[in-house]
């Protein structure tokens, strides 16, 4: 056959790229970004097995049994209880491996020899000790992909490893008590075995006793389990501690710089100017990228701060430290601007999480019949002896804004405060002065209990570059009448002139698209059935709630995205998502229904308000 080559004729075909055979692809190995990700299963499975191989008894009939027999009955006992430890240790290795962790690494060189030499002297496993040395000598080989810096650390992880650890180790060690039935004496009841387990886990002797020397073997793998748990704990009590993620008062001059020239491009800039968050700068030092780290989740709120130009410099920044640390890169509520730089720069993916209401103050009227609900709301308010109050936080004199802030504490529903991609967590600062202050006033009727004088609601808004705004906070009396939140956005609307304020960002609508096809005439089953799927979450997730309540001010909706690796990464990434701006609590999803906190921007009148609003 004669093909092309060069525009030339030729009867010899070009040789093709080389195939590698099976055994050499298996010898070569997986690609070295692979490598740990292989490792640490293959180390999770030795770790089993090396627990199965400490718990269960010896095989009798091995080839080298006879082994045993020359060495000192301790020795086997301590190698059973051996094995039990590093097949542990090895579990909670497993994870650290796969992120490529450095002292995960380290811990597996030190660890797999002395399980390799456990197996051997109390199970006799050839299989197990090679298996255990190979992926010793792997590790060695490949010790170049394990460059992963440490996680920060947190002293609450000593508490849960108590209790996790404390757990594990007593149901392990209830196995271990009925693995060797065969070798009780007599047939001890399960409470006595409970007990026996745990006096045996703080090293004391129980009750139950054994034939042939298993006596030491559970007594010593019962106090090495409880020994581990405390050594575990205490470590991880008493090493040093990483300081939390702090915005310092240098980036945070440099970031407010940023803000004062390119701030209009995102309503989202000013919270990144949140003081529990970290930054890194383009090396240019025109652009930042604001994040904080949540479960290994190094999650970014927002598009980069700063000149569009330098964007990409800021976001290698980003990438790099997150590789550094084996965080996985995320950006929750990106812009489409800021999607598609994410994306072209990183090879990231994204999707879109939900829409953005924004109010344009010249085109917004409480004329019109789109608007009666809103409108009869707020003059049934007005008519019942509330006024409102929109000033810049520097005209608030100090009692008065002293009392907005207490009265913003006392009204908050939880501990912490919440929020993360739209809350500013401060009220007052001397640097936000150029903030504004809505507040709705009502005096007290006789005999009513008002801590706070006429102050019945206040909400926060933080500046969104020269002449606009993004609301922040929103917080009232549970006592005040309902529609305290309309009122005082209509109050900001109609006050927003006089303080050159053309633009309003009111909140973020989740999944706002997938609601509003799902409930158009002639939507298909897959959007209906994502519609009931979303109604129902909002039980518990004020997903609908928010989606009506903003949509009441008539505002245009601005996509917004979040960018991540890939798909399997997108459940840890909403849970980082949901810790990270506090819905993530157990009490409120054991609930059906939960009474709304009005505590953040995330957080508006619920569903029962809704109807209030469409009865009035």
């Amino acid at each position: 056959m004669s093909v092309r080559v060069d525009g030339k004729k030729s009867d010899e075909v070009p040789p093709g790229p080389k195939r590698l055979s099976g055994l050499a692809r298996f010898l070569k190995g997986p690609k070295p970004e692979n490598v740990p990700a292989v490792v640490g299963t293959v180390a999770a499975i030795i770790g089993l097995a090396d627990i199965a191989a400490g718990v269960m008894p010896r095989w009798r009939w091995s080839r080298v049994h006879y082994w045993s027999e020359v060495l000192p009955g301790s020795v086997t006992q301590l190698a059973a209880a051996g094995s039990i430890i590093v097949g542990i240790l090895l579990l909670m290795l497993a994870h650290g491996l796969k992120r490529a962790k450095q002292h995960a690494w380290l811990a597996g060189v030190l660890l797999l020899p002395v399980g390799a030499a456990a197996q051997l002297i109390y199970r006799h496993s050839y299989l197990g000790t090679a298996f255990s040395l190979l992926l010793f000598v792997y590790l060695l080989r490949h010790k170049s992909s394990f460059t992963a810096l440490p996680d920060r650390r947190s002293r609450w992880k000593a508490l849960a490893n108590l209790v996790l650890m404390g757990g594990a180790s007593f149901g392990l060690g209830w196995v271990i008590v009925g693995s060797h039935a065969n070798q009780m004496v007599g047939d001890p009841p399960v409470h006595e075995q409970i007990e026996h387990v745990l006096w045996g886990l703080f090293g004391f002797e129980g009750s139950i006793r054994y034939t042939g020397g298993t006596d030491y073997v559970v007594a010593y793998s019962l106090g090495a389990l409880g020994l581990l748990t405390v050594l575990s704990t205490a470590y991880l009590a008493f090493r040093p501690a990483y300081p939390a993620a702090v915005l310092t008062e240098e980036d945070e001059d440099r970031l407010r710089e940023l803000l004062d020239k390119h701030g209009h491009r995102d309503s989202l800039g000013h919270f990144a100017l949140r003081r529990d968050k970290s930054v890194v700068f383009s090396p240019s030092g025109k652009a930042a990228v604001s994040y904080r780290v949540v479960s290994g989740v190094m999650l970014a709120s927002g598009d980069p701060i700063g000149d569009v130009e330098a964007w990409p410099g800021a976001i290698e920044q980003f990438m790099e430290l997150a590789k550094r640390h084996s965080w996985t890169p995320a950006v929750a509520g990106c812009s489409e601007t800021g999607g598609e730089v994410w994306t072209r720069e990183t090879g990231l993916d994204a999707l879109e999480m939900g829409d953005e209401a924004i109010v344009e103050v010249a085109d917004f009227s409480l004329t019109g019949r789109s608007m009666r609900n809103v409108r009869q709301m707020v003059k049934r308010i007005e008519r019942n002896g509330y006024t409102t109050k929109v000033r810049r936080v520097g005209d608030l004199s100090a009692e008065e804004l002293a009392a907005v802030q207490k009265a913003a504490n006392a009204w908050r529903d939880t501990e912490e405060e919440r929020g993360f991609s739209m809350a500013l967590g401060r009220i007052g600062d001397p640097k936000d002065l150029d903030a504004i202050i809505a507040t709705a006033h009502k005096e007290p009727e006789e005999g009513e209990d008002c801590p706070f004088g006429n102050l019945r609601a206040m909400q926060h808004y933080v500046p969104w570059g020269k002449d606009g705004s993004s609301l922040e906070l929103m917080r009232r009396d549970r006592s005040a009448d309902p529609g305290m939140n309309e009122l005082l956005i209509v109050a900001f609307l109609q006050a927003a002139p006089e303080l050159k304020i053309k633009r309003l960002s009111l909140n973020f609508a989740f999944f706002r698209s997938a609601l509003e096809r799902g409930s158009k005439l002639g939507a298909g089953p897959v959007v209906r059935i994502q519609r009931a799927v979303l109604v129902f979450l909002s039980r518990w997730f004020q997903i609908e709630s928010l989606y009506k309540f903003n949509e009441k001010f008539r505002p245009r909706w601005e996509p917004r995205f979040v960018v991540f690796p890939n798909s399997r990464d997108l459940p840890r990434i909403g849970f980082a998502m949901m810790q990270a701006e506090g819905f993530l609590e157990l009490p409120r999803l054991l609930r059906r229904r939960p009474t709304p906190p009005q505590e953040s921007v995330h957080e508006h009148e619920d569903v029962e308000q809704a109807e209030v609003t469409r009865a009035a």
